[in-house]
């Protein structure tokens, strides 16, 4: 079975205010064990990013400016994720956005209601664990999913997280088949790598964008995903 886990950033909290993604990470789960198969990639917005998302994310403008916009990557990420099935937490509110992404494209409706299944965690934690929270950092917490050695940043980050919570949430894996996956998505921070199912293609980011943006991204965790 293929699944893949899905985060995003985005410039606000409200798609419907016109607010739009700004980064979408994915990582692959194939029979219930996570693969160095993953997608991630920036978007420029072509709008403001407010003050509240960025001290979140603490993507800025500036570093989005040459970054492609929603409509030169959607084939490509639709190519990914087709027929998976998305592990998303607090799915609506990625979904919203996703799908506002589309209508501005002139899909009527998003592919994604028509390529995939989607599992919630959100809901599922909340079934599992009423009356606690179960945002994504309690759920680590939880679960002892431990993010200190990670090099991983924003949604990437956040999905390769989810992933390992998902899994030990599930009934999942051992300690050292966790750690096994780990070992296998670590990249260096030198660099942003999107993974196209078994096929990669690699490009390299200044120094400058890395400096500027690795101190936010290293301790961030969603406003907008920071649900109980």
């Amino acid at each position: 079975m293929r699944q893949v886990v899905l985060d995003t950033e985005t410039t606000g909290l409200d798609c419907s205010q016109g607010h739009r993604i700004i980064e979408i990470g994915c990582v692959e789960i194939l029979d219930r064990r996570i693969s160095k198969s993953y997608f991630h990639t920036y978007i420029n917005p072509s709008r403001a990013i407010e003050i509240g998302a960025q001290q979140v994310h603490g993507i800025s403008a500036e570093f989005l400016a040459d970054k492609p916009v929603f409509a030169k990557i959607a084939d490509e990420f639709l190519d990914y994720v087709a027929d998976a099935e998305l592990i998303i937490h607090n799915a609506p509110f990625d979904l919203g956005f996703l799908k506002a992404e589309f209508e501005i494209l002139d899909k009527n409706n998003s592919p994604l209601e028509a390529q995939c299944t989607i599992f919630d965690t959100l809901t599922y934690a909340r079934e599992k664990h009423p009356g606690q929270r179960n945002s994504l950092d309690a759920l680590c917490k939880r679960y002892s999913v431990d993010n200190q050695n990670r090099v991983l940043h924003g949604a990437l980050l956040d999905a390769n997280l989810l992933a390992e919570v998902y899994l030990a949430m599930t009934g999942g894996q051992t300690a050292l088949e966790l750690q096994e996956n780990r070992e296998n998505l670590t990249i260096q921070n030198t660099e942003t790598v999107h993974y196209l199912k078994n096929n990669f293609i690699q490009a390299t980011v200044s120094n400058e964008d890395i400096e500027s943006d690795t101190k936010f991204f290293s301790e961030h965790s969603p406003l907008q995903k920071d649900k109980s």
